[in-house]
């Protein structure tokens, strides 16, 4: 009877050490870039880094943003456990007006999606504002 208790509880033991998974992991240094006041024309190239925190390769399958004016650019081989990697995101400065975009991470990493977003606003520093002001006053003061 004791050779069978130890039997199974060796069995036991040795069922849950295989059962455990090999995961992926991604943790990014940060999920939010901020661009800040760029002119336009400026330089739209942006990185978010990340590291695969876990113990399998991490494969990002897809990256996509929420608007055309977005390109990501993803790894196209995986990133084994420990080391880093970069999701490159261009924006395209052309545009004047406030940047509020996601970028959509697809992976086999633990968390599948992650949400990046970048943030800032494009200025044309040639033209200027219709309220500033002319002679000392502004323009709603004359």
């Amino acid at each position: 009877m004791k050779n069978l208790i130890t039997l199974l509880f060796i069995g036991l033991v040795t069922f849950s050490i295989n059962a455990q998974e090999k995961i992926a992991k991604i943790e990014f240094k940060e999920t939010t870039v901020d661009y800040g006041t760029i002119e336009k024309g400026a330089n739209g190239i942006r990185t978010f880094e990340f590291t695969n925190t876990g113990n399998a390769p991490l494969i990002i399958s897809k990256v996509s943003s929420s608007c055309g004016c977005t390109i990501p650019k993803k790894p196209k081989d995986p990133i084994m456990p420990g080391m880093t990697g970069e999701i490159e995101v261009k924006y395209d400065t052309k545009r004047v007006m406030p940047i509020r975009k996601t970028i959509t991470v697809l992976s086999n990493a633990a968390t599948p999606t992650v949400s990046l977003k970048i943030k800032g606003e494009v200025i044309d520093p040639s033209k200027t504002s219709v309220l500033t002001k002319t002679k000392g006053k502004s323009v709603m003061e004359q």
